[in-house]
């Protein structure tokens, strides 16, 4: 069942919204909203706006005007293509198109019309409606620090709404990694997490498993024994290893961004 709020004050106006809309990332996605007014503003210039967040913070996302007698609801010349009208002012539908909504478009939106003219009224929807974002968990990075005295640490970097759980596995047992944190509050961070597995041991296979009500993803990393010390008394190159093995291991990540999502496996290896 969908529901919706209503403003409606004595002048006979009226505006009707969706307290919360849910999308998913990467499809389009509509924010309704639609209105009523007196009769008389039916031959005025409508002015249309749409702004992400209320106040002094606000940021203006969408901004048009429909004249009289004009087929559409003409934008400003700096308008993001992200956004468009999906209804028609002079039918009294304000509904906002988000085009491949992204995870940091969730907040809470609110729908505007002014009338131009001589006394210029205007009317604005006070609630607002919610957009939740929502994404299968995607692991960004994996990777492996430290040294030999202090021990060896793996890493692994996670993006999804709802948050993801992030497990580590061996071939053999369930291990209990730890949260890296506090990540900074910006809207980026509120749908990231990092999960730190210790002691790790060189030769050893290591997995990330990130989780949530959208799907899982698993990434395994393969961490380098240490090389024997050659005949000159050299210190091992694990540590030399594993900073070139992470380095093709993370441009691996990035270059094979769909086979990672798909379920592929990630390990670090000697050339």
């Amino acid at each position: 069942m969908i529901l919706f709020s209503g403003n409606r004050n004595n002048d006979g106006w009226s505006m009707i919204v969706q307290p919360e809309v849910r999308a998913m990332e990467g499809y389009p996605v509509v924010l309704p909203c639609t209105f009523s007014h007196p009769q008389h503003s039916q031959h005025s210039s409508l002015q249309v706006l749409w702004r992400l967040g209320h106040g002094q913070d606000a940021t203006v996302l969408y901004r048009c005007m429909s004249r009289p007698r004009a087929p559409t609801c003409e934008p400003g010349p700096k308008q993001d293509q992200r956004y468009r009208l999906e209804g028609n002012p002079r039918e009294h539908d304000l509904s906002l198109r988000i085009h491949s909504a992204a995870l940091q478009d969730s907040g809470r939106y609110y729908c505007r019309v002014e009338v131009q003219g001589r006394e210029h009224i205007s009317f604005e929807d006070k609630m607002g409606t919610r957009l939740r974002v929502e994404a299968p968990p995607k692991i960004l990075a994996l990777s492996v620090e430290g040294s030999k005295q202090s021990g060896y640490r793996a890493l692994c970097r996670v993006q999804g709404s709802p948050l993801p759980d992030v497990q580590w596995l061996s071939p053999d047992e369930l291990l209990e990694g730890s949260p890296v944190g506090p990540l900074a509050q910006e809207a980026p961070a509120l749908y990231h997490t990092v999960s730190q597995l210790r002691d790790v041991e060189p030769g050893q296979h290591y997995t990330c498993s990130a989780s949530n009500p959208l799907g899982k993803e698993q990434a395994t990393l393969y961490v380098l024994p240490p090389r024997p010390p050659p005949s000159s008394g050299a210190p091992p190159s694990l540590l030399l290893l594993l900073t070139l093995s992470v380095g093709a291991k993370v441009i691996l990540l990035v270059g094979m961004g769909v086979w990672l999502m798909q379920g592929g496996r990630v390990s670090c290896w000697r050339k």
